[in-house]
């Protein structure tokens, strides 16, 4: 080995200094945005993880949509059968009024429809009307009772040839009063409206049958069958 060779390796080497190169690399390493360290990086990463695990999505989750199962009604005024039938005296079609005094000493049906010209109202009104001569033979009247305007009731009347007369309660008293009127739920919506209820008042002027929460199909043929046996 030459001295010029031999001279250069025994040459000391430089010592590093300790940490000097986890310092350098830690210099190139970005900053995390907004001043997150990565431990927090990390931490959200596995919530996500555990979230994805559990089959949810990170998004928040809205209620499913009530169905017609969770339909609630309540009443301000609940009417028990055997009691006196609280007194009326309301507008209706054809300008002129009417009230429960017109009715005494015979039978009175009161059929509560929510809104005129809708299908459910209207089939029911039809069927009344259809079945009109025949509540007359069984000494029984019969009356449709809603919260629309004279107006409403007059052209519900026309369109569809009703002949049996159509009270309007716009302040909802009497729908009170019997019963007829209050909160209704219906597809996670809480608001007030009319319960489709049917009355069927004796001679006596005493409520013989309460017909709540109606289904219109078949509903009138089962009030006149009450009505000729009362």
């Amino acid at each position: 080995m030459s001295k010029k060779t031999r001279k250069k390796s025994d040459k000391p080497r430089a010592s590093r200094k300790p940490g000097a190169a986890a310092s350098k690399a830690a210099a190139k390493r970005p900053a995390s945005k907004a001043g997150r360290s990565p431990a927090t990086k990390s931490s959200k990463n596995s919530k996500s993880r555990q979230t994805k695990a559990h089959g949810l999505s990170s998004k928040v989750l809205k209620p499913a949509a009530a169905t017609t199962s969770n339909r609630k009604t309540v009443a301000r005024s609940v009417l028990a059968e055997g009691e006196k039938a609280p007194s009326f005296h309301l507008p209706r079609d054809g300008g002129s009024t009417i009230s429960l005094k017109d009715y005494s000493g015979q039978k009175l049906v009161l059929f509560f429809y929510p809104r005129a010209d809708t299908p459910g109202c209207t089939k029911e009104a039809i069927d009344f009307t259809r079945l009109q001569d025949a509540f007359a033979a069984a000494g029984t009247a019969v009356v449709g009772v809603s919260g629309d305007a004279p107006k409403a009731q007059e052209a519900f009347r026309n369109k569809h040839q009703l002949s049996v007369p159509l009270a309007s309660d716009e302040k909802h008293e009497m729908l009170e009063a019997y019963g007829a009127w209050g909160e209704k739920s219906m597809y996670g919506r809480t608001f007030e409206g009319i319960f489709r209820t049917t009355v069927l008042i004796g001679t006596d002027g005493k409520i013989i049958k309460i017909w709540r929460n109606v289904k219109v199909d078949g509903h009138a043929d089962e009030v006149l069958a009450a009505a000729r046996t009362a």
